[in-house]
């Protein structure tokens, strides 16, 4: 996508700015949409409806992309639905696995989750990617019949009335918007006070996470002089000790609990960047980087379970929507908050922001796990 937007836009920030539209409406939207898929009352049950309508416009509008390069803003408008399309089921799907799975197995699922989100990033940077060289049209399409084979395989095997939602009251409509900013409201009460900090957590973490994924390749070229190429190839050790340790995570969080292996997720991480500041060699970060995307993962694959656990039968849909709020309103800020320290501080301070952060979503985190419910 930046490079079709480069036939129109040659600023970088621009393009980048727009790449970020799709965190916006994630920010806005997937609350509002995984509230409502908790309401829904329908013959296809309470997510399919959103999955059937999301996933094939989405498919559809993304083997279109590569079709509108004579007009920008026939792009931008076809773009902007697409990411709509995808904002729409985003949340159902998700919350379609604490559905179908008892909170002892959560942990061990979203790793086989994450295991396979890490294969098929894998496949698009190896298989998906290469095709653009023959023809600009060929990956669009392909990842397109790829999106319409999974909504058909999930269509299928979901269960309509899967055995962990609670069934819907009468009455209890699936417009029902008031609703959705009552439960948002109710995180203010006592008694979701543990709720409150695992969601802090979620938010200081990711913000760490993302400023140094955003932010590496910059450090890597200007603080230790390394071309582009090298610095993608570096950080793609961390990529793949996280695809190793996915389902590993899963079931030690299955194993100890999810909360403390979060623990032991982030405390790790906060003293693997103090390490990259003080030993700033390619082959000494080559180490710490595998070690850190495998503590990355012991936080990453329990921390959707451990959100959906709060909300119990009945509002899954709601919490997996405060999950990606406070996950991608880091997301949406960590590039230009890291940004500013790397120019106050210089480069490496990089990895001093974000063990600061990692240290202090640790905190958090333990602070909501003291809490008695």
């Amino acid at each position: 996508m930046p490079l079709l937007l480069g036939n129109f836009i040659e600023s970088r920030a621009l393009r980048g700015g727009i790449m970020g539209l799709d965190n916006l409406l994630a920010v806005l939207l997937i609350p509002v949409i995984g509230a409502w898929s908790d309401r829904v009352r329908s013959p296809l049950g309470q997510r399919l409806p959103f999955i059937a309508v999301g996933m094939p416009a989405a498919a559809l509008l993304f083997a279109l992309l590569p079709l509108n390069q004579t007009r920008l803003v026939s792009l931008l408008a076809l773009d902007i639905v697409f990411l709509l399309a995808m904002t729409l089921y985003r949340a159902p799907v998700i919350a379609l696995m604490p559905d179908h799975t008892p909170e002892e197995k959560r942990s061990t699922a979203n790793g086989i989750i994450n295991l396979m989100g890490g294969i098929g990033g894998l496949l698009a940077f190896f298989v998906l990617a290469p095709l653009y060289d023959l023809n600009t049209s060929y990956p669009f399409m392909l990842g397109a019949v790829l999106l319409l084979l999974t909504f058909f395989f999930l269509f299928t095997v979901t269960d309509r009335h899967p055995p962990y939602t609670a069934p819907i009251g009468e009455g209890e409509e699936a417009s029902n918007f008031t609703k959705l900013f009552s439960d948002i409201g109710s995180l203010r009460a006592p008694e979701h006070r543990q709720a409150r900090f695992i969601l802090l957590a979620i938010f200081l973490y990711s913000l760490g996470f993302g400023g140094l994924e955003a932010q590496f390749s910059t450090y890597a070229t200007e603080g230790l002089g390394l071309s582009g190429g090298q610095a993608g190839l570096l950080l793609g050790f961390f990529s793949l000790a996280f695809v190793v340790m996915a389902l590993p995570a899963g079931l030690i969080g299955s194993r100890i609990g999810k909360a403390p292996a979060m623990l032991l997720g982030l405390g790790a991480l906060s003293v693997l960047f103090g390490l990259m500041f003080t030993f700033q060699l390619p082959a000494a970060l080559r180490i710490f980087l595998i070690l850190a995307g495998l503590s990355w993962a012991l936080i990453n694959v329990q921390a959707y379970p451990l959100v959906a656990d709060m909300g119990d039968k009945t509002r899954i849909g709601f919490f997996t929507g405060m999950y990606y709020l406070f996950s991608m309103s880091a997301s949406i800020i960590a590039p230009a908050l890291m940004g500013l320290g790397m120019d106050l501080f210089g480069p490496s301070s990089l990895f001093v922001l974000a063990g600061l952060a990692m240290l202090l979503g640790c905190l958090s985190l333990w602070q909501g796990k003291r809490v008695q419910l």
